[in-house]
């Protein structure tokens, strides 16, 4: 959020948030990355007992009862930690929107309190080996027996599999249905049943407990089901907010810590007699990283300012979310691209954690839907509005010399 715009009480989060991200060991991050830690307890039970943990939500549940912009804001900053952090930070609100606006009383005193207070650890059970982008085509089912459900099929790509205690995860519990009304919603107790593998070492974004879920007719209590039977696609479509927007949030962070870095180097760093800043093949590098950072963060805080306004349609809100995913992603990709190359080599090596950061953020143009998704959804979000006629202002479609001669507008 640029400080301008901020609220006493918004710059006083932001320093709490800085002040949590300096006391963590530089040690323990790059643990991570070396993965000698697989799962980082330590920075979510530090945030909770900071109460910085489900910001958004109620105070009876261990929030703080705040909006998206405070949330974003909380995120960015975890960012400068890193891209697994932030992404463990970001599932407490991710599982948590899943509880709090869908779950009953019951759940969310045994699952969402616990792991705001940072008592309990979550995951979300979502992408599938044979689903990918396919979400709706998940193989993985839910019968029912009795006052339980047995879950049977496999997850892969879980994000924070490794440490949770409960994962959300999607089962196809009507075969016959349509694909968007087959799917239900259970909070899954890890236990003998659930089997957690880590079976893949990953380019970037390392510690975050990556890792593959099977579900070996593991059986869940029917309280357990979230929302009602089949009613998974409604909660998939709300659980795309926080998602994407947490994956926008936290690609600021992510590129404003390199863009710092970069621009410390080149203003110390000499070629020729002088601090390499002043060549422009530098500099305008710079210039547009900042471009393209300050509008990003444009974009992201006014989807979380649409989001918290409660004013705005779902499909418009679907879309700027979309946007900001897709173009917060890309932004980091290319900026800290921009601040490798304007070092130069030295930040190829491990000397800088620019490396790093340039692995860890590819992993996000990929993850909670591809950027490919978001483009898809654009479009058709602003297609349909369009067709609504909510095109605001003047119709320049006949602002041309030659706009009445319907015979060169052919349409077929």
């Amino acid at each position: 959020m640029f400080d301008f715009l901020m609220t006493p009480q918004q710059k006083e989060l932001q320093q709490e948030m800085r002040d949590f991200t300096s006391s963590i060991d530089r040690q323990y991050l790059l643990d991570m990355d070396a993965e000698k830690i697989q799962y980082p307890k330590e920075i979510l039970v530090g945030a909770a007992e900071r109460n910085l943990l489900g910001l958004r939500f109620p105070k009876e549940y261990g929030g703080r009862g705040l909006g998206w912009v405070e949330e974003c804001i909380a995120i960015e900053e975890m960012a400068t930690l890193g891209i697994p952090p932030a992404c463990l930070y970001s599932l407490v609100s991710i599982v948590g929107e899943c509880t709090n606006e869908f779950g009953t009383d019951e759940q969310k005193e045994a699952y969402l309190k616990p792991t705001v207070e940072g008592r309990m650890f979550c995951s979300e059970a979502l992408t599938e080996p044979r689903g990918g982008s396919d979400f709706f085509g998940a193989t993985t089912t839910a019968r029912r027996e009795g006052e339980e459900y047995v879950l049977h099929g496999q997850k892969r790509f879980i994000v924070g599999a490794e440490g949770a205690d409960y994962f959300m995860a999607y089962a196809k519990t009507d075969p016959e249905a349509p694909p968007r009304d087959s799917i239900s919603c259970f909070l899954v107790d890890r236990n003998d049943d659930v089997e957690v593998k880590h079976v893949y070492g990953l380019m970037g974004a390392r510690g975050g407990g990556t890792g593959r879920v099977l579900f070996r007719d593991t059986r869940v209590p029917a309280r357990n089901l979230v929302g009602g039977e089949n009613e998974g696609g409604r909660i998939f479509y709300r659980m795309m907010v926080p998602e994407r927007l947490t994956s926008a949030a936290g690609s600021l962070g992510g590129a404003r810590a390199a863009l710092e870095i970069a621009m410390r180097y080149t203003t110390r760093r000499k070629a020729f007699g002088v601090p390499i800043r002043n060549f422009q093949a530098v500099s305008f590098k710079i210039a547009d990283s900042i471009t393209q950072l300050d509008a990003a963060r444009s974009l992201v805080f006014a989807t979380a300012s649409a989001i918290d306004s409660d004013q705005v349609p779902a499909g418009r809100l679907r879309r700027m979310v979309s946007e900001s995913k897709r173009f917060a992603t890309e932004m980091s990709w290319q900026v800290i691209n921009h601040c490798m190359q304007a070092m130069g080599g030295i930040a190829y090596t491990n000397v800088y954690p620019i490396e790093r950061m340039l692995r860890d953020c590819r992993l996000i143009m990929i993850w909670t839907g591809t950027n490919e998704i978001m483009s898809l959804i654009i479009q058709h979000e602003y297609y349909k509005e369009m067709a609504e006629g909510k095109a605001a202002g003047r119709d320049t479609e006949f602002d041309a010399p030659e706009a009445f001669n319907e015979e060169e507008k052919i349409y077929e």
